[in-house]
């Protein structure tokens, strides 16, 4: 699934090609996504994107009278083509501008999602969302203050979206090696020193991975076609019996709410 890299790689991608410009019409091929895309998408036409943001990982066109708010799903993508490039079979919704270009939506397992919002900040989807984590406020204080009261492991504390968003898998299993802590430690035994140093982590694993794109396991590509290429730079996720990239130790794997967790068992406690 993409996660908060991928999709503010795709919204920087795609960002030259919509800010400013006139949507002419929307093509819906179909619109049987996770919801049905909205009505109001469907008749989008002689409009121009005012700005293009993004929430979480949802990346949200904004207009005069409301915003779209697209979600990547599990396999989603937006894509900058021109319009004479031919729709494929899971293409399934096409931004037509006036600059000859076409921004697709592409998704094969159909979990995404493209609707309509006339205030965004007060979508159900949006409103329940906790900090970014690039916001002044995300903090090891914040942290800290957050676990007390939790009885919950590292791993499943930082995932909670409405705690911190994009904080999905990928980064959760880098963040929590790169910050020594193990994914199973109950998260309000973690001292608040440890909780500084987590969230330094994490925002250098983000940035990390959004300045090369996102990571490319199966499914992501950004706007123009390419794969991201930070799944070169993985520490732990996706290693499962591979040497610790520190200390040489074989790297273990266990469940964690069904996720796969790779950790270190000496590198993490």
């Amino acid at each position: 699934m993409p996660e908060l890299p991928e999709v503010e790689t795709t919204r920087r991608g795609i960002e030259p090609f919509l800010q400013n410009q006139l949507i002419e019409f929307v093509e819906v091929r179909n619109g049987s996504l996770r919801w049905p895309v909205s009505p109001e998408v469907h008749e989008l036409r002689a409009t121009i994107v005012k700005n293009i943001t993004r929430r979480g990982k949802y990346i949200i066109l904004h207009f005069d009278k409301g915003s779209v708010l697209i979600h990547l799903g599990m396999s989603g993508s937006l894509r900058v083509v021109d319009s004479t490039m031919a729709a494929q079979k899971h293409d399934h919704l096409d931004f037509h501008l006036a600059s000859g270009k076409i921004i697709r939506f592409n998704d094969p397992r159909r979990f995404g999602s493209v609707l309509w919002a006339p205030d965004w900040s007060s979508h159900v989807l949006i409103e329940t969302l906790g900090l970014e984590p690039f916001d002044m406020g995300f903090t090891g204080e914040y942290l800290y203050q957050a676990a007390q009261t939790k009885k919950v492991t590292a791993k499943q504390f930082i995932m909670n979206s409405k705690l911190v968003v994009g904080v999905g898998n990928i980064y959760a299993n880098e963040a929590l090696f790169m910050a020594g802590i193990h994914p199973k430690r109950a998260v309000n035994r973690i001292s608040l020193k440890r909780m500084n140093l987590f969230v330094e982590k994490i925002k250098e694993v983000l940035s990390l991975a959004i300045e090369q794109g996102g990571t490319t396991l199966k499914d992501f590509v950004g706007s123009d076609g390419k794969p991201g290429y930070f799944q070169q730079q993985l520490y732990v996720y996706g290693r499962r019996g591979k040497a610790c990239k520190k200390c040489g130790s074989t790297l273990q794997e266990i469940r964690l709410n069904n996720r796969s967790t790779v950790f270190c068992k000496h590198c993490q406690t």
